[in-house]
């Protein structure tokens, strides 16, 4: 069984798609251990100990730079014995020491089809605007392993979603929210829970 830690920063919908879908045996090889927030008036947290899941709260601000709260999380993620690390929501990037510490044991879901809207900047309602700016007919969720790099891990899974000539930023994001981001999170966590996700170059192979 894995220890599944999730990291969060707001209210947490991504974090709940993770704990129903655990709930309705969807990741059998997996449990969430411990939700870990950068905030202490996240959400998220109140809907961990709604399930009686262990929270921890690591404060952004209270670290000098992001180099000494990269090595406070680095350290509770190992004190929490974390098998897989799942960023839900969580709005801070992490440096290369927890990357390095959980090489391809960090998964994170992103709105957008990678390696479109992604990136520095591209986050929340930023992402959906600029695909309605665009003009693109599609867009979707990307889940991919987390570098040192933002958004640029290897992908594993990636759902579209189309969008509509009345979209705005809000309706675009709940949708692909509801139809890609809370389906391929829980699948992805499970696959790695299972075992069948390998990396080469770059690249996942998933393993049925």
């Amino acid at each position: 069984m894995k220890n599944i830690v999730v990291l969060v920063s707001g209210g947490g919908t991504n974090l709940q798609a993770l704990i129903d879908a655990e709930h309705r045996g969807e990741i059998p090889n997996g449990k969430i251990t411990c939700v870990i927030s950068s905030k202490t008036d996240a959400y998220a947290l109140e809907r961990a100990k709604q399930n009686n899941i262990k929270t921890r709260v690591l404060v952004r601000k209270d670290f000098a730079d992001i180099a000494s709260y990269s090595a406070a999380m680095r350290d509770l993620l190992l004190s929490e014995k974390a098998d897989l690390v799942v960023y839900a929501g969580f709005m801070t990037i992490l440096d290369e020491q927890v990357c390095n510490a959980f090489k391809n044991k960090m998964i994170n879901v992103h709105p957008a089809l990678i390696p479109s809207f992604c990136g520095k900047g591209f986050y929340g309602l930023h992402v959906h605007e600029e695909a309605l700016k665009k003009g693109v007919k599609v867009s979707g969720a990307t889940v991919h392993f987390v570098t040192a790099e933002c958004d640029a891990g290897p992908i594993i899974l990636q759902k579209a979603v189309a969008i509509e000539e009345d979209d705005t930023p809000e309706t675009l994001q709940r949708r692909i929210m509801e139809q890609a981001e809370w389906k391929i999170l829980p699948k992805a966590v499970s696959l790695f829970c299972d075992g069948k996700i390998s990396v080469e170059n770059g690249r996942t192979f998933l393993h049925e």
